[in-house]
């Protein structure tokens, strides 16, 4: 491996630069990573806790939705805890054989919570079009097997990224100006030509992001159709409520996602600080969002949360 006046580059490790311009905030910075990590790793494993505890809530919904935030857990937890050694201690080496694996880890993790949102607007649709046929359509093994197909499209499609940049010669540098490995940050740091490796990344994001987010907007459209056909108006806010934590909980995805893809690849004049803190929100925030908003908007998930914790009050007078 050679650099760009061939002297050797040793491709064993690379390093994290973090946040260039950034580096002296680097301590200040990583106290509200680790407080939205922390609530993300709390929130996520209550919901998980409360949806396992209550047999009532084993319902495809939110069945997606532990699927979902256990994809959340090991999404963030994959990107910030080296995150916060690199900021703490300026531990920023990385092998080359790990950063490959983090890549591949947090990309197919992104690619299955896109195709778990929606699984849940299929059962959005199913339950508000089809509501005499929606225990009859998914059914457990329906749900189990939905899941498993996201899983395996997420693994399937990702899996050759890490082949491919193993491939490649990275005789530039061995400094990545991230805080973790992404795809197009260790492309460019290739010298080689990237175009067909390039063109099958914007294809699967294409095929997966894109293609969800269509269909799920196609879901919603058959949705408010349906909702616009019933006949009193408080039937219409009542059918719609039960679609407004999902709705949101896509927002808060979708966002920071399109914003860090589009800006990695055509946002050549933003400057880069700009590109790594889109990337962390991407991973940081819909984590920690997405219990509070069903926590907060799902009234059967909120009615479990408060008699938890009275139940633990009282134990605490006793």
């Amino acid at each position: 491996m050679f650099s760009s006046n061939g002297t050797r580059v040793h491709r064993s490790t690379f390093i994290l630069l973090g946040i260039p311009g950034l580096e002296a905030t680097h301590m200040w910075i990583s106290i509200p990573f680790g407080l939205v990590y922390l609530m993300a790793l709390l929130g996520n494993f209550a919901l998980l806790i409360i949806i396992k505890m209550e047999s009532s809530l084993h319902e495809p919904m939110y069945l997606f939705l532990c699927m979902l935030a256990g994809a959340d857990l090991v999404a963030c937890t994959t990107a910030v805890p080296k995150l916060l050694s690199l900021f703490w201690f300026n531990d920023g080496e990385i092998s080359f054989e790990g950063c490959l694996t983090q890549m591949f880890v947090i990309h197919s993790l992104s690619t299955m919570e896109s195709g778990f949102f929606l699984a849940m607007a299929f059962d959005r649709y199913v339950a508000i079009c089809h509501p005499l046929r929606h225990s009859a359509i998914l059914t457990h093994s329906v749900v189990r097997g939905v899941g498993l197909a996201v899983v395996l499209r997420g693994i399937l499609l990702r899996s050759p990224h890490p082949f491919l940049l193993r491939r490649l010669p990275y005789c530039r540098t061995n400094i990545i100006a991230h805080t973790y490995c992404e795809f197009m940050t260790l492309v460019k740091l290739a010298c080689a030509e990237t175009r067909v490796i390039r063109a099958y990344s914007l294809t699967v994001a294409f095929l997966t992001g894109g293609l969800d987010f269509l269909l799920i907007i196609c879901s919603y459209i058959l949705i408010l159709r349906a909702v616009f056909r019933l006949p009193s108006k408080d039937a219409r806010l009542k059918t719609l409520g039960t679609c407004g934590s999902h709705v949101c909980v896509i927002l808060v995805f979708y966002t920071p996602a399109f914003f860090s893809f589009l800006t990695q690849r055509f946002g050549h004049h933003i400057t880069p600080h700009i590109h790594i803190f889109a990337a962390n929100i991407y991973i940081l925030v819909p984590p920690m969002v997405n219990p509070i908003i069903y926590g907060v908007k799902t009234k059967r998930i909120r009615e479990k949360v408060l008699k938890f914790l009275f139940s633990i009050k009282v134990l605490k007078v006793y």
